[in-house]
């Protein structure tokens, strides 16, 4: 694994003061460089503040995207022109540097200012492992609900799935199509209860926490349409429970969605 060289030192000056020494958990981000990852940025720069916790943002050269280039026939298809052109290693690893170059300097202008204590870390291989790999129980992870990998096509909500089914922390998919208001935190039953998580009703997301009744996938998509802001806390199995009954139920959930453990 490669780490990049913008973990900042204890005594740095935005590192948070003396408030470092009480961080017991980090906010974690998968970012990608598309609009819905550097929308999660700024939520998880938001939140890292708030809790006065250490922000991690995770950079992964995709090693699947990378091998890709084996394949005789593997190509690359222009969005604007739909020209096909043959796909190179060198294309692909150019391309990862202009990312890379991208998130970081993302993350210097979202933390331009903020005293928060804050990192890069880049690694290759597979994004799903990886995250994981670095992810610890006391960790809120928040991931952009979609993602376009650039031109290449790589869709970062197959990751996003992925991740909220097999995190090992609390994980907050971020719905970049809607506005950074307060709202309420609708919880299902007494199953989801954030005991544990006092972020949860401590920051500027959410305001209050709404007890929901247990329902079927259409019921909550009809009681979740009603809400303009907030967002929808699931734990793991609940979230496990409605996927089986229909598996396509998190691309449509039009609000944000926090799982826990």
């Amino acid at each position: 694994m490669m780490h990049d060289a913008t973990s900042l030192p204890d005594d740095a000056p935005n590192s948070g003061g003396a408030a470092r020494h009480h961080v017991q958990a980090r906010v974690l981000v998968l970012l990608d460089a598309s609009r819905h990852s550097l929308a999660a940025l700024s939520v998880a720069v938001d939140l890292a503040c708030r809790r006065h916790a250490e922000l991690v943002a995770l950079f992964v050269e995709d090693h699947d995207l990378l091998r890709s280039t084996d394949f005789p026939f593997a190509c690359e298809v222009g969005m604007a022109s739909g020209m096909a052109r043959p796909l190179s290693l060198s294309m692909l690893e150019t391309h990862l540097i202009r990312q890379r170059e991208n998130v970081r300097q993302a993350l210097s202008e979202m933390v331009a200012g903020r005293e928060v204590r804050h990192s890069l870390k880049v690694s290759r291989g597979r994004v799903v492992t990886e995250a994981l790999a670095l992810a610890t129980r006391s960790d809120v992870l928040v991931l952009g609900k979609a993602g376009v990998s650039a031109q290449w096509g790589g869709r970062l909500g197959s990751t996003s799935r992925a991740l909220v089914l097999q995190a090992p922390c609390t994980v907050l998919l971020w719905n970049e199509t809607r506005p950074m208001e307060r709202g309420p935190l609708l919880a299902i039953g007494e199953s989801s209860a954030p005991a544990g998580n006092d972020w949860l009703v401590d920051n500027p997301l959410f305001d209050t926490v709404e007890r929901l009744p247990e329902v079927g996938v259409s019921a909550l998509e009809r009681r979740l349409a009603m809400s303009p802001c907030g967002a929808l806390l699931l734990s793991r199995t609940q979230l496990a429970h409605l996927v089986d009954e229909d598996p396509e139920l998190l691309a449509r959930l039009p609000l944000p969605l926090v799982v826990v453990p």
